[in-house]
């Protein structure tokens, strides 16, 4: 009998898993990739994620391989708009650290095979759950059962878990769809983010390590098929800046959606990160969120498996995460409706506006707390 089942070995069930394992619980990740993660559309990690990040164990690991990127700056029109500064508002950790997330997640592959070699399930497809006082879950993958106290979902959007314990979700599409692609960094920002704010929509630009730069743009239209050169192509149009489209090392259109599950407790199941709650990338809200869902959850599993009732703590786990999960919803809607085209005389005037509110020294610091998610 174990005390936890995490389904899903991103870097959320990853993160949760040194959490518990650190505490000596004993833990099993089913993760139905055989190999590890390649993808890294995730890049950023906030500073109350980094926090969690150190008591899991790879915080240090991290600060090696990623970029801090103290502030960014918002331009237009080849002007600047205003600028803000997380010093100010994250003295602890004064920076968003940039790392692409399959590095992220095999730093916490290798924290969570030094605390248990066996903990780390590839290959593992869950095709059955029941709970019962205690959770069965059948991982088809292997041909194995694994008998827990508690499973916890982090299996992502299309969340087999959620789905097995009937848990419905809600939520809606939004019309952005954008373009992003990393390019070698020829230009002069340095370690600073910058955000475009463009008749034609906005375009975003942050430092990767390597020498490597992440650019997003917004599009009229998913541009399924589109090129290196073409989203080069769309950003000089749009900002003057030439990039080298033979250095793109990754290219991938997408749209923007909501979805949150109705409850993220049901019975001794539990989902986390996106099993619970997608938002859109745009403001990179969403695997940070599931990180605070992890250290939030971390300590009401330690409770309940030494012999306290875990109807209330999770009752209590699932109103604070919800409500987390609704701020982050409407940050990211402000964080898109900031980006989308606006006729020249409207975005002029957005513009003064913005001017003004970064000058004020206490909506600067708000806003640098609103990015970094403090």
């Amino acid at each position: 009998m174990l005390d936890v089942v995490i389904v899903g070995g991103g870097p959320v069930g990853l993160c949760l898993a040194a959490l518990l394992l650190r505490e000596r619980h004993s833990v099993r990740v089913l993760e139905r990739r055989g190999a590890p993660g390649t993808d890294s559309r995730a890049i950023g990690i906030h500073p109350p994620a980094l926090h969690v990040l150190r008591d899991a164990g790879v915080h240090d690991a991290l600060l090696r391989e990623g970029v801090r990127v103290p502030g960014g700056v918002a331009r237009s029109r080849g002007g600047v708009v205003g600028s803000v500064s997380f010093a100010a508002s994250t003295p602890a950790n004064p920076f968003v650290l940039t790392i692409p997330q399959a590095r992220t997640e095999a730093l916490l592959a290798r924290r969570v095979d030094a605390l248990d070699p066996r903990a780390l399930v590839r290959g593992a497809v869950v095709v059955g759950l029941d709970d019962g006082g205690q959770v069965t879950v059948s991982a088809g993958g292997r041909g194995m059962t694994y008998r827990a106290r508690l499973v916890v979902g982090a299996d992502g959007a299309r969340s087999t878990v959620r789905a097995v314990a009937g848990i419905r979700v809600r939520g809606r599409d939004y019309p952005d769809s954008y373009l992003m692609g990393d390019f070698a960094d020829t230009g002069d920002d340095g370690v600073l983010a910058v955000l475009y704010l463009e008749a034609g929509g906005i375009v975003e630009s942050f430092p990767l390590p390597g020498g490597m730069r992440r650019w997003v743009a917004h599009t009229d239209t998913t541009l399924h098929g589109a090129t290196a050169a073409q989203l080069a192509t769309l950003i000089r149009r749009r900002t003057g800046v030439s990039l080298e489209p033979e250095t793109n090392t990754m290219l991938s259109p997408f749209t923007t959606r909501v979805r949150r599950a109705e409850r993220m407790v049901s019975g001794r199941i539990i989902l986390i990160g996106d099993a619970a709650h997608e938002i859109s990338p745009i403001g990179g809200l969403g695997m940070n969120l599931g990180w605070l869902d992890a250290a939030a959850l971390a300590p009401v599993i330690g409770a309940a498996l030494a012999g306290h009732d875990p109807g209330p703590l999770l009752a209590a786990f699932d109103r604070t995460r919800r409500r987390a999960a609704g701020r982050a919803v409407r940050q990211s809607a402000l964080n898109m409706a900031l980006g989308r085209p606006l006729p020249g005389p409207v975005l002029a005037a957005r513009n003064a506006v913005l001017r003004q509110a970064f000058g004020a020294p206490w909506l600067n610091t708000l806003a640098a707390r609103r990015f970094s998610m403090q």
